[in-house]
């Protein structure tokens, strides 16, 4: 049947919730309904076939003298499915979306010793700054 990548952004519960084994955890319902009633949310889901075998997420951040910029939150493959270009191609629909949503670029933040989401990163356009840092901030979920 080969790759196909859909955009769940604004899809249902339910094929968003099908998605599930491909997460941290297990999906929360009223979370799904908030994701998808924003605007600037994006899910894409890569099948092979009828399976989920991948998703990526991105959060349009906007600011009022840069414009619009989107975010890459999260990228995942099933196991089975990894070093096969999914991670690329499911990078490559964002950029895409994004440049249609009128954003200027896009980022995300990885581990520096990951070697597969460099890797996957590069291959779709990415660079490197290698001078950046990251401060985060931890809360208790409720």
């Amino acid at each position: 049947m080969g790759l196909f990548i859909r955009d769940l952004s604004t899809g249902l519960a339910h094929d968003i919730s099908a998605t599930g084994h491909l997460l941290d955890r297990d999906t929360d319902p009223t979370a799904i309904r908030r994701f998808v009633a924003e605007h600037g949310h994006h899910l894409l889901v890569a099948y092979e076939g009828e399976e989920s075998v991948g998703f990526v997420t991105g959060v349009e951040m906007a600011h009022p003298d840069k414009g619009t910029e989107m975010f890459l939150y999260e990228l995942a493959v099933d196991e089975r499915f990894r070093r096969q270009g999914i991670g690329t191609a499911l990078v490559r629909a964002l950029v895409e979306k994004a440049r249609r949503a009128g954003c200027y670029g896009m980022c995300v933040l990885s581990d520096s010793d990951n070697a597969a989401a460099s890797q996957t990163y590069k291959s779709a356009g990415g660079r490197d700054p290698q001078d950046q840092t990251i401060w985060t901030w931890t809360f208790s979920r409720p």
